[in-house]
């Protein structure tokens, strides 16, 4: 290890600690709800009379649905944290405070600064993804019956492929981006947190068009499966699809259920989803849209250094 990197070690250590400890409490918290807490629910579930109307096993669940809830929301949201320190403490601060010029002046280039800047806690996000995503993966299989969610959730989506480390890695090249340009740690934490709730919202409006989905038709009416994300569904209707259509108004015997369709023009019925073999294509193209992202922001950010202290430059060689 470089002595640059062991003082960007040594001088982010609490923040790297924070990360440390919210990473193990995260593990240990589904290690435990697996492990533990899943049977006692399932043991207070089997103690309820069949015929009783209300159980204390409601709660039971409760307490393991709820806090696999929490850590699978704090994982996916930690990206906040990381663009908020990026651009606050990690470059905002010490291009504010002087920090960085000083370490220029003693031998560090402005590139390999950043760059050790960066190496770090991209490091510390890699490992503790590398380490939260399998045991999450585990754990959310391990007992669905007990939990009201699916795949389809955005945290869910997330945390069970590399896209959770992707969003870490883009928030700090964000973040790093932003300080450099505003080079005011507390509007760069801002703006940092701003662009990537922004970033964030859009790939979660658009992540059902991240992979062909699977259209369904057929003359009869049909239901599709629980497990899918149902993108739309509706009637063909005069040889077009049409969504919404209040066909369930018709009522009756089958008789005058058909008189009622044929007079609405609907011909068929058709559902577009995707099946739950199409996660990992979806997870794997926002993680590769967020990579670029954080490639992108990378390389404006180091280019904007370089401008920045090549200027200064030429400026102190103009004064003497």
């Amino acid at each position: 290890m470089t002595g640059l990197a062991r003082t960007m070690l040594r001088l982010h250590r609490p923040a790297l600690i924070v990360w440390g400890v919210f990473v193990a409490a995260a593990l240990v918290c589904l290690v435990r709800l697996t492990e533990i807490t899943a049977g006692a629910a399932r043991a207070e579930a089997a103690s309820c009379p069949a015929h009783q109307g209300f159980c204390g096993s409601m709660w039971a669940t409760l307490d393991y649905s709820e806090p696999m809830g929490w850590v699978s929301t704090c994982v996916y949201y930690s990206f906040w944290a990381v663009a908020a320190w990026a651009g606050g403490a990690l470059i905002g601060g010490e291009l504010e405070s002087g920090t960085a010029r000083l370490a220029w002046t003693q031998g560090v280039s402005p590139a390999r600064w950043l760059a050790a800047k960066l190496t770090v806690p991209a490091l510390a996000i890699a490992l503790g993804g590398a380490l939260f995503i399998p045991v999450y993966r585990w754990a959310w299989s391990a007992n669905r019956d007990l939990m009201g969610d699916d795949w389809t959730f955005a945290d869910v989506f997330a945390d069970r492929g590399p896209a959770v480390v992707a969003y870490g890695l883009c928030a700090l090249a964000v973040g790093a981006l932003t300080a450099l340009v505003l080079r005011r740690s507390l509007p760069a934490m801002g703006v940092s947190v701003a662009v990537m709730v922004v970033l964030n919202q859009f790939l979660e409006r658009h992540r059902e068009d991240f992979w062909p989905a699977v259209t369904r038709t057929s003359t009869k009416a049909f239901e599709v499966s629980d497990s899918v994300w149902q993108v739309e569904n509706g009637t063909v209707t005069r040889g077009h699809r049409v969504e919404g259509l209040d066909h369930m108004a018709c009522h009756g015997s089958p008789g005058e259920i058909k008189r009622c369709l044929d007079a609405m023009g609907v011909d068929g019925y058709y559902a577009i989803y995707h099946p739950r073999s199409h996660f990992w294509p979806m997870n794997l193209v926002e993680t590769g849209i967020l990579l670029a992202v954080a490639a992108l922001a990378t390389v404006l950010a180091f280019r904007l250094l370089k401008r920045h202290t090549g200027a200064a430059a030429g400026h102190r060689e103009l004064t003497v």
